[in-house]
């Protein structure tokens, strides 16, 4: 299928690595231009030549911190001299802090505060400064990646729960607002998504992977390429008839009709 956007440029935050990483190569093997956005500049160029040298299409890394005005002030800058603006933003954060507690425990201000601004002021702070060079071109795509715990709170996810819903309910209201300029806004939830960590190995023990696969009607952990398929489908031509919609990529799991 030609999801149709071939030659669009897509912005992918926290790209460096992990998901992220993950979904601009997706865009970039259907002839997107990539901007990639993240902290480490080493790590940013050293993917963005291989997505140049892979799918021939043009990479950009611009280093920097979602929640900084400077940093995401340049991204701004970078997106508008290069290519005009983005037409597909793919909005993926932080995690949480760690560990993980019951909601009861999470008394720490600063845990929350970080959490806030990790999460849902990041996402606030960069669609800030997007959206004004989105509007003007009649056509657009913005994706969150959220959680399934917006849909079905998971214990001890407190931190992300509220704050991801929150980006949600963003997003709803960015689509009812956008719609009109020919953008659409969506979220995309994952979990028991296999996820490596930057070492390379794998994020859970054998036991851990187990329990998690028994979570799901499917019996198994879902891919990074299965997630990021439905973030580029969201960014297709043919999901134009798709905003404010939040969809579930967890195999199942969230028992919930809605």
């Amino acid at each position: 299928m030609d999801l149709g956007i071939n030659g669009k440029t897509a912005l992918v935050t926290a790209s460096s690595g992990g998901m992220g990483k993950n979904i601009a190569h997706a865009l970039a093997a259907e002839g997107v231009n990539v901007v990639l956005f993240a902290r480490s500049a080493d790590t940013l160029r050293t993917v963005a030549d291989e997505i140049e040298q892979k799918y021939r299409v043009r990479a950009v890394g611009v280093p920097g911190d979602m929640r900084v005005e400077n940093d995401v002030q340049r991204l701004a800058t970078v997106l508008e001299g290069e290519f005009g603006g983005p037409d597909i933003v793919v909005l993926n954060t932080s995690r949480p802090p760690n560990p993980i507690r019951a909601t009861v425990d999470e008394s720490d201000a600063a845990r929350w505060d970080e959490a806030y601004r990790n999460q849902l002021w990041s996402a606030i702070h960069v669609l800030g400064r997007m959206i004004p060079l989105m509007q003007d071109r009649g056509w657009g795509r913005l994706i969150a990646v959220t959680s399934a715990s917006v849909k079905s709170p998971m214990p001890h996810h407190s931190l992300s729960t509220v704050f991801r819903a929150g980006v949600t309910a963003y997003m709803k209201h960015l689509a009812n607002e956008l719609g009109s300029k020919g953008i659409t806004a969506n979220c995309v939830a994952p979990a028991l998504i296999e996820t490596p960590h930057r070492t390379g190995t794998a994020a859970y023990t054998a036991d851990q992977a187990t329990a998690r696969k028994k979570l799901t009607p499917l019996g198994r952990m879902g891919t990074q390429e299965e997630l990021a398929g439905v973030v580029t489908f969201l960014a297709s031509m043919q999901a134009g008839f798709i905003t404010g919609s939040t969809i579930a990529v967890e195999g199942g799991m969230v028992g919930s009709l809605f």
